[in-house]
């Protein structure tokens, strides 16, 4: 596989994530929900911060520096799995490895995408007001990313508290709710782990 097919599917995986989370910010009012499939799948729109485990580190102007550091992180990251992916083309890694890679890497991008531009290209979501172009409600790197999937599979009323992370506030299992983006990470990470784990020892 040669850089040129690797950027070609990094612009295609980065094309789909983007457009729908654009769809969904300009047509969706903030915790608006569509139902899909009835019990089963929602598009419902929210919003996270995209800081690690909820962190919010301040200044006193209120700037969210733990925001930025994984902001920054995360741009160091990619950059590096590049380079690792050139690596393994030198090294004529399997196919099946180098595409995991090319997921995560697009994943990660998609995210910082939404964390870099969005809060400088639209308006402020809101439960009564749908984001409009040309805006501004954040600066550069202070955006929020986009969320949409949403799976609540069954209520898990009795569930203990040390499984509580697999509820929502409705006690709902599988309640998190996720972009295309994070999907492409989470397949990758499973398939690399299922599949390719020979090669990584």
């Amino acid at each position: 596989m040669n850089w040129k097919k690797i950027s070609i599917l990094i612009v295609i995986l980065l094309i789909a994530d983007q457009l729908l989370k654009i769809w969904v910010k300009t047509n969706m009012h903030l915790d608006e929900a569509i139902t899909v499939f009835p019990d089963w799948f929602q598009l419902r729109f929210v919003e996270n911060n995209g800081a690690a485990f909820g962190m919010q580190i301040t200044s006193g102007s209120g700037f969210d520096w733990g925001k930025l550091l994984l902001s920054l992180f995360r741009v160091g990251l990619v950059g590096a799995m590049l380079y690792y992916i050139n690596y393994l083309i030198k090294q004529k890694a399997p196919k099946g490895v180098i595409i995991g890679l090319v997921l995560i890497i697009a994943g990660a991008i998609g995210n910082i995408l939404d964390s870099a531009f969005y809060g400088m290209i639209f308006s402020a979501s809101t439960p009564t007001t749908v984001a409009e172009f040309g805006g501004s409600y954040a600066p550069f790197m202070m955006g929020r990313v986009v969320d949409m999937f949403y799976f609540p599979l069954f209520q898990w009323n009795s569930c203990p508290s040390w499984l509580s992370f697999l509820v929502d506030s409705n006690n709902y299992f599988f309640g998190a709710i996720f972009n295309l983006a994070d999907a492409y990470i989470s397949v990758a990470v499973v398939y690399l782990l299922i599949f390719q784990y020979k090669f990584f020892k």
